[in-house]
C-alpha cells in the first residue's frame, strides 16, 4: 500500500489531536513527504515532524515517548507490522542524529572486538535501530552481527566471525530499566550478555531488522 500526506493525514488527525489534547502537550506536528540522505537504513514515505513548547518531553531518554506515539499511533491506524518503516515520526532531526550516532557505535564496537576478540553486546534496541548496527558493519569480514533475545529484550551482538553465536541473554527482571542502547561502553562485552530489547541470522539482520526500499500541514491541539 502507498501512504501519502493525504491519504494518511485525516486518519492521523482523528487519533493524534484527541490523544494529544487529553495529554496536555503542546506540540504542533506537520505531514511531510520526506527527501530521506539514508535510504539503505530507512526510506519513509511520510515523516511526522513535532514541534513546539513541549517537543524536548518528546526527546526525553532516547526519544522514548516520541517512539511510543509513533508504535501506538501505527497500531491505532491499524497498519500492518511490514508497513510500519513506512511512517516515521520525528522532531528536531532526532532520527538524522541518532542515526549517525548508532553508526559511530558500531565502529567503535567493531574495533572493540576486532582487538579483544571478544564478542560486544548492545543494549536493547529498536528493529530499526538494529538494521542500523547491521548494515554499518555488512562488510566487515573479520566479524559479523548478530540480533539475540525476543520480544521487547532483542539486542545486537558483535562476534569474531570465527566464533560461535553466543546464548542469548536472558531477560531482565521485573522493573528493569531498559534504558537506550547506542554506544559501546553503553553494552557489554565478554561472556556477560548485555540487555536486549528485540535473535537474529549470522551474517546480517534477521528479517524484520531488513530496510524497506521505498506536505501538509496538520497542527496538534495546544
Amino acid at each position: 500500500m502507498k501512504y501519502t500526506v493525504e491519504t494518511l493525514r485525516p486518519k492521523l488527525e482523528e487519533f493524534l489531536n484527541p490523544l494529544l489534547s487529553r495529554a496536555g502537550f503542546e506540540v504542533n506536528y506537520e505531514l511531510r513527504s520526506p527527501t530521506n540522505p539514508h535510504p539503505e537504513v530507512e526510506n519513509p514515505e511520510v515523516t511526522v515532524n513535532f514541534s513546539g513548547p513541549d517537543v524536548e518531553l518528546l526527546l526525553t531518554n532516547r526519544a522514548e515517548l516520541l517512539l511510543a506515539l509513533e508504535h501506538i499511533s501505527m497500531e491505532a491506524l491499524r497498519m500492518p507490522a511490514e508497513d510500519h518503516s513506512l511512517i516515521s515520526f520525528d522532531a528536531n532531526d532526532y532520527r538524522m542524529l541518532r542515526l549517525e550516532e548508532l553508526r559511530m557505535s558500531a565502529l567503535a564496537a567493531a574495533e572493540k572486538v576486532k582487538r579483544t576478540h571478544t564478542p560486544f553486546h548492545f543494549n536493547p534496541m529498536s528493529s530499526r535501530e538494529r538494521r542500523v548496527i547491521h548494515l554499518a558493519l555488512r562488510d566487515e569480514k573479520e566479524l559479523r552481527s548478530e540480533s539475540l533475545g525476543t520480544g521487547p529484550f532483542r539486542a545486537v551482538v558483535v562476534v569474531p566471525a570465527d566464533m560461535p553465536t553466543p546464548p542469548a541473554p536472558p531477560p531482565p527482571p521485573r522493573g528493569f530499566n531498559r534504558g537506550g542502547g547506542g554506544r559501546p561502553g553503553e553494552g557489554r562485552s565478554g561472556d556477560r550478555p548485555g540487555g536486549g530489547f528485540r535473535g537474529g541470522r549470522e551474517g546480517g539482520p534477521p528479517r524484520g531488522d531488513r530496510p524497506r526500499g521505498g506536505g501538509g500541514r496538520s497542527r496538534g491541539p495546544r
